[in-house]
């Protein structure tokens, strides 16, 4: 009975539904065929009344779509903007540095050859690194590399384009240093025995009977004739340990820190001033925060 009475339904309203139909057919027809004169009226009557909700409808949807466009493009400028002011002080550091570098070659005016960093020599030794300039640039074996601060190795490998420099931390690392004002000598490497360990160095052989007060500057001496004297190294950070009655050392702040160099300097001529500090701190020298 009731699956009678489910039938009897479904096909009123169908019926109804195809009378529906058939009637909006014919008012379409009819609307095409009336002249304009009474068709125009009847359109704007019918958007004015019976159409104006789905009219205002469709309005806010288009503004809707127009908002959430409107929207993602600031969010992507947004984004766009951190992403950049997050490089701001890398790309200022690194065109301080590339002025000091270039403040530095014009002081020296000739022996030298710009290079750039490119990576760590072997994957598992952070102690190397790889720049560009080799043996068809006249790089040697033994070249002294700094940069704007400082001293930060020595070649020791040379390729046709490229050099493997062993920078200060490497265990093997020594330099004749001397007080800037020439009353101490002595050795500076790295500190301790486990590679780059803290990062600090040591000068070494200090006469116990003399003092280096903190924050003396440690240039090269000259001594040995592989480093050019006058090369800034580091500056005295204190008392590291004493053998009593014969020797101090102390421990140094480097000058530069491998890891923060992106451009170097390799010397390539014997021919240098005999005194390179003032060509690192003249007048005109801007110093590149390390």
């Amino acid at each position: 009975m009731t699956l009678g009475v489910d039938r009897h339904t479904s096909r009123s309203d169908m019926r109804g539904d195809i009378l529906l139909f058939a009637v909006c057919v014919l008012l379409s027809v009819s609307a095409m065929v009336l002249p304009d004169r009474i068709r125009d009226p009847v359109a704007r009557a019918l958007r004015q009344t019976v159409l104006a909700p789905l009219l205002s409808l469709q309005e806010q949807s288009q503004l809707l779509v127009a908002s959430l466009s409107r929207y993602q493009s600031v969010v992507a400028e947004r984004d766009s903007a951190s992403l950049a002011a997050t490089f701001v002080p890398e790309l200022r550091s690194e065109n301080a540095r590339l002025r000091s570098l270039l403040g530095l070659g014009q002081r020296l005016n000739t022996g030298y050859l710009a290079a750039e960093v490119l990576h760590q020599a072997l994957p598992t030794d952070a102690l190397t690194l790889l720049v560009s300039g080799g043996r068809k640039q006249g790089v040697r074996s033994l070249s002294c590399v700094v940069s704007p601060e400082g001293l930060l190795g020595i070649v020791s490998t040379v390729d046709d384009e490229t050099s493997v420099v062993v920078t200060w931390a490497n265990p093997e690392f020594r330099a004749s240093a001397m007080a800037a004002d020439g009353s101490v000598y002595g050795i500076v490497a790295p500190h301790g025995a486990e590679g780059p360990g803290s990062w600090l160095l040591e000068l070494r052989g200090v006469p116990y009977r003399q003092l280096v007060p903190d924050g003396t500057e440690i240039l090269t001496s000259g001594l040995g004739g592989v480093f050019p004297r006058g090369i800034p190294i580091g500056s005295v950070l204190g008392l590291a340990h004493e053998a009593e009655g014969w020797e101090r050392t102390y421990l140094l702040r480097p000058a530069v820190h491998p890891a923060a160099v992106s451009h170097v300097m390799i010397l390539t001529s014997s021919h240098l001033p005999p005194d390179m500090h003032a060509a690192f701190v003249g007048p005109d020298s801007t110093r590149a925060a390390p």
